[in-house]
This record gives C-alpha cells, sequence and structure tokens, in this order.
C-alpha cells in the first residue's frame, strides 16, 4: 500500500468562528469610517500538494499589497482580504489621496494638529497639513534594523516588513547565515507575520518542544511557521497521542521529524500506521514504541523500505517473517539502513570470522544495530580482542550479542584489565556476562571492590591508551 505525502487541511471545524470574528472586524472597521466598503471577493484554495498553499497567488489585501497563500486558519476555507497573519503596509487601488487628506486635516483639526494612527500595521503621525509622517523613534529602529541585517541584506533582498520576524527569531539563536538558508529552502516563510510565528512556536515549545531546538527545527523545516495552530499544529500533536505516545517525548519527535506537520493526518500518517499493523505485523501495543525509537518511520514509503528488507533477509539469511517482525519492532531503523552499503557488508563480515546464517539471524535479531555498526572502527576491534585477549570463541557472540554494541575502550578493555589486575580474572574463556551490568553492580559482584577505585583505574587506562595513540599519530 503506498503511502501519500498529500497534505490535506481538516480546518473545518474552525471555520465558523474564524469567519465570526473577521467578520465583526470588517464591520467595526467601515463603521469607524462612516460607510460600508464594498465586500472584496474571495476564493478557496486547494490543491493535492502535501502543502496545498505552496501556490502563486494573485489575491491582495485593501491596501494592495499580495497576500501570501499560506496566512489563513482555516486551510479550505476562503481567505480573508484583511488577514492578520501579512504584513500589508500603504494605499492600494481604488484609494483616494484627497480623500484621505480631507478626513485627516478635519482629524487634525478636531485633536489640536496631530493624531496617531495605525495605518499598514506601522505608527504614523499624522500632521495639520495631511503629510503622514514616521516618528523619529520608528525612524531610528528603521536604520538599526537595516545596519543589523546588512550582511543579510547583500546575500538576498530583504523586505523591511521582515525585521520584526527577523528579530524574534535572534532569540532562537539564529544568525543571518541560517536566514539565508531558510530563504533558500522556503522563502514565503520569512513573510510571516511576527505575532503569528509567535504564536506558533510558543505551541510547540508548549507541547515539549525545547527552546534550544527551535532552531534546528527551523533549519529543516521553514514552513512550520506557516503551519497554523488550530487546523494543522493542533491535529498532528493529537494524532501522536492518539497512538499512545507519552506527553514527555511529544516534543522529541516534532523535534526529530519536523517534516511530520506536512503530511496529511488521514491521507498519509494514518494509513502508514495502518500498514505497519496489517502489512508489516507490528502489534498495536508496540506502536508507540516504534514511532518514538524512530519518527521517521511515519514520513517514509514505508511499503518499499519493508518489501525491500523482507525479501533481502529472507533470501539471505533465510529469516522467518516474525524474525524480521522483532527486529523492526526492536529496531525500526532497519527500515533507513541501505542495503548494499549497511546490511549486506556486516553479513559478510560476520560469515568471515566463523558464524552460520542461523548463528548472524540470531545475533541480528537480537541485536539488530549490529547493521549499523562500524565495520573497521567497532565490528572488526571487538573481535579481534574477543578472540586474542579474552580468549572467546565466535560462537560467544550468539549467547552475548550485547558484547558488540559495548564500547572497547569504556567498558570491556577496562573491566577486563581491571579483574587481571585484581587478580580475579576467571581462567579460560573470560565470561562475556562481567560486561552486561552498570559499573556499582559489576564491582559488587565481580571485582569486589568500590566503583571509586574502579573508575580510577579506568582513567589512568584511558589516559595511557591515549599517550600511546598521540605517540604513534
Amino acid at each position: 500500500m503506498a503511502v501519500s505525502s498529500l497534505y490535506t487541511s481538516n480546518s473545518l471545524l474552525h471555520s465558523h468562528s474564524f469567519s465570526y470574528f473577521e467578520s465583526l472586524k470588517l464591520y467595526l472597521h467601515n463603521g469607524l469610517n462612516s460607510r460600508r466598503r464594498k465586500s472584496i471577493g474571495r476564493f478557496a484554495v486547494s490543491s493535492s500538494h502535501s502543502n496545498p498553499k505552496i501556490l502563486k497567488s494573485n489575491r491582495r489585501s485593501r491596501f494592495g499589497q499580495r497576500l501570501s497563500p499560506y496566512d489563513s486558519d482555516n486551510e479550505n476555507e476562503a481567505i480573508d482580504d484583511d488577514d492578520d497573519d501579512w504584513l500589508s503596509d500603504g494605499p492600494g487601488p481604488g484609494y483616494s489621496d484627497d480623500k484621505a487628506k480631507s478626513k485627516l486635516q478635519a482629524a487634525s483639526n478636531v485633536n489640536g494638529g496631530s493624531m496617531y494612527s495605525r495605518m499598514g500595521r506601522k505608527l504614523k503621525v499624522i500632521k495639520g497639513n495631511g503629510k503622514v509622517n514616521y516618528t523619529e523613534k520608528d525612524k531610528e529602529a528603521g536604520k538599526s534594523s537595516k545596519n543589523k541585517y546588512r550582511r543579510l541584506s547583500e546575500e538576498i533582498e530583504v523586505d523591511e516588513k521582515w525585521f520584526p520576524l527577523l528579530d524574534y527569531l535572534t532569540t532562537f539563536g539564529l544568525k543571518d547565515s541560517h536566514f539565508i538558508q531558510m530563504y533558500g529552502r522556503h522563502m514565503p516563510s520569512l513573510q510571516i507575520n511576527v505575532t503569528a510565528a509567535r504564536e506558533r512556536l510558543e505551541f510547540l515549545m508548549s507541547v515539549g518542544v525545547k527552546s534550544k531546538d527551535i532552531k534546528k527545527i527551523l533549519m529543516r523545516q521553514p514552513q512550520i511557521l506557516q503551519y497554523t495552530v488550530e487546523s494543522n499544529l493542533k491535529s498532528h500533536v493529537a494524532f501522536l497521542v492518539n497512538l499512545g505516545i507519552q506527553d514527555s517525548r511529544i516534543g522529541q519527535i516534532i523535534t526529530a521529524t519536523p517534516s511530520i506537520f506536512s503530511y496529511s493526518v488521514e491521507n498519509s500518517l494514518k494509513p502508514t500506521v495502518r500498514y505497519l499493523i496489517e502489512e508489516v505485523g507490528i502489534k498495536e501495543s508496540d506502536l508507540s514504541k516504534v514511532v518514538q525509537l524512530s519518527p521517521q518511520i511515519l514520513v517514509q514509503r514505508i511499503d518499499n523500505s519493508w518489501n525491500a528488507r523482507y525479501r533481502f533477509l529472507t533470501k539471505e539469511l533465510d529469516a522467518p517473517r516474525d524474525n524480521i517482525v522483532k527486529m523492526v519492532t526492536k529496531h525500526p531503523q532497519l527500515l533507513h539502513y541501505s542495503i548494499e552499503d549497511g546490511m549486506l557488508p556486516r553479513i559478510n563480515f560476520l560469515r568471515s570470522i566463523g558464524m552460520h546464517n542461523s548463528d548472524i539471524l540470531k545475533v541480528s535479531t537480537s541485536l539488530t544495530q549490529v547493521f549499523s555498526l562500524s565495520l573497521e572502527d567497532n565490528l572488526k576491534p571487538k573481535y579481534l580482542y574477543l578472540v586474542n585477549e579474552l580468549q572467546n570463541e565466535v560462537k560467544s557472540l550468539t549467547k552475548y550479542p550485547t558484547y558488540l554494541s559495548l564500547s572497547l575502550d569504556q567498558r570491556i578493555r577496562p573491566r577486563h584489565r581491571f579483574l587481571v589486575a585484581l587478580k580475579k580474572a576467571p581462567v579460560g574463556p573470560f565470561p562475556l556476562s562481567s560486561f552486561v551490568p552498570n559499573d556499582e553492580s559489576f564491582c559488587q559482584q565481580w571485582a569486589g571492590t568500590s566503583v571509586d577505585k574502579y573508575l580510577a583505574f579506568r582513567q589512568r587506562l584511558l589516559l595511557k591508551d591515549l599517550a600511546k595513540k598521540y605517540e604513534r599519530s
């Protein structure tokens, strides 16, 4: 079953409340100006793209500014022309300068020569002569922002209306180089109103995303600034919660796979989950664990990944389906591993040291991450230490495959040398079971000494080995 990456919004539940408040705002605005403006036509946006808002738009606000197709709390509804998500400034078609001046003149006579107005969302002073000027404070702020983003302006065409958003994003550690990357990946993300961006990022942090990870998320998925809280972010978080993901892990999953928000819950994410259960054979009770171990599994072509690796393991190791399902359940990253460059070379290595297919199957079922371990820096050195120093046979790995996942420098060698130094190492093959427990249990059960004494020994050994490596280099 192919997993679609189509994005379909589910915002209809909130369309009525949104339209009501927008209509109320328009009504009040018209009333204050003593006449009704003629209603501007609307149109609905729909697309089969993973994000239906990535479309060229000819819509303009009543002030004449081009509107982004992203800025609506209802992604399948018509978009109001006075959308607060967008930065609009200056008069547009149908605006009469003479009429405006006469109104401004009248207002200035009433207010003693000047008044403040919110036109284009920038504070301006309207003087008695009808001319509109920025305040000195605004001018200084504009100069400061221009100087602050001078380097950025040299690289890309920067609109002054972006400055409030850029200032806000710098609080998360973003710099000019990051903005350039965001611009290259998805320029419209820099055109979002700072208020809307703040609402969305604060929502992400409220569900567990750490402030220090916001920069990482924006670098990978700048479009996230355009995903509305009500029609996108909340529905995707609810989807994860319904899978059984604990609240404390939601933020980690979003940080690992921010692209999840660009996939439709109904048309993509839910079908992927059904495929994992019905086609792969993952138990529903294990589903949340699988997603937490590898969130990317929700946004990849799971059918292709599963079928290719299932066929490979069946052919290469004569692996039963149950074993392969156990591998995916314990280590779903298996579905991301390259067959030619990852899995096959490691199977061939295990064969080269004397393992049969049945042995390799036992090891890989118990320790599936063996397919990701480096041959030169991990598997080969541990094998040589196993047979030369620990005097063990290869078949011992089928009983203790965990040995291959442990650090040679931080655990295997220090514990072996420590017991040898204490003259407590058993005669014959060194027991691999001594490497399994934590330091406290090891010292109590095997060494019969304090943890501090063992840690001091390990530190001296590490420094000694480091000095040898430095001499050889």
